[in-house]
């Protein structure tokens, strides 16, 4: 069983000047945080951090630790990128029946608890899952055309969720999955294995798991992780 960060963007939208997985958080860069979440889990055999040739910020990050390796062939998009990780992985001892668990670097709230959490509940599933949340606020759908934004319609939000990561898969069943969709935009492995005619599970996730997108999102990460680290007896 592995897992894989794909790590290899720019985070563009933050307009920090250096990679998002990068910024510092809680007084760690980023990746640091899901990077300790993963490897808190003994299941995992190996987790790969996906990145652009020549980038030596993650191997700061990662250090001396043996289970983490970095895979220096990120693509133009995440979904090129994952596919090469898992590229990368069949080309370096791992089999296509073997799990792997795709997770956001922007996700750095993720616990080892909610990991477990998904292997626990996926591990025996034909297909595999991801973590998710059922929605609990009221949506608005916006009405077409220029000016201010309105009201089209409200939507029901029964039975819709919101998708999280890490989402797990067969390294094979995913590679395949994305191969098939590469014509199409994909911002989750869940879709491109949908789009196999498949149905992944829907595993609980964590309201903290949230996805760092713009700055108000990086001020509640970091209140969020030093609140974790202050409750555990850290600063």
């Amino acid at each position: 069983m592995y897992a894989l960060i794909p790590a290899a963007g720019s985070g563009s939208r933050l307009g920090a000047g250096v990679p998002k997985q990068y910024l510092p958080v809680a007084g760690e860069p980023m990746l640091a945080h899901p990077l300790r979440a993963l490897l808190g889990c003994e299941d995992l055999r190996r987790i790969v951090v996906v990145t652009q040739a020549g980038d030596e910020s993650a191997r700061e990050v990662l250090g001396s630790e043996a289970r983490a390796v970095l895979a220096p062939c990120g693509g133009p998009s995440r979904a090129a990128s994952v596919r090469a990780g898992l590229g990368w992985l069949l080309e370096h001892g791992a089999s296509p029946g073997d799990w792997v668990l795709v997770h956001d670097a922007a996700r750095c709230c993720i616990t080892t608890q909610a990991v477990r959490r998904l292997i626990d509940a996926c591990v025996h599933d034909e297909v595999g899952g991801l973590l998710a949340l059922p929605l609990a606020d009221t949506l608005k759908r916006q009405r077409e055309g220029t000016g201010p934004a309105r009201v089209q319609a409200t939507v029901p939000r029964s039975g819709l969720w919101q998708a999280q990561t890490p989402q797990m898969f067969r390294i094979g069943m995913l590679a395949a999955a994305l191969d098939a969709s590469a014509d199409r935009e994909i911002t989750d492995e869940a879709s491109a294995i949908e789009g196999q005619g498949l149905r992944p599970l829907l595993v609980p996730g964590e309201a903290s798991n949230f996805k760092v997108t713009l700055t108000g999102d990086l001020e509640l990460a970091d209140a969020v992780l030093r609140a974790r680290r202050a409750a555990c007896g850290g600063d």
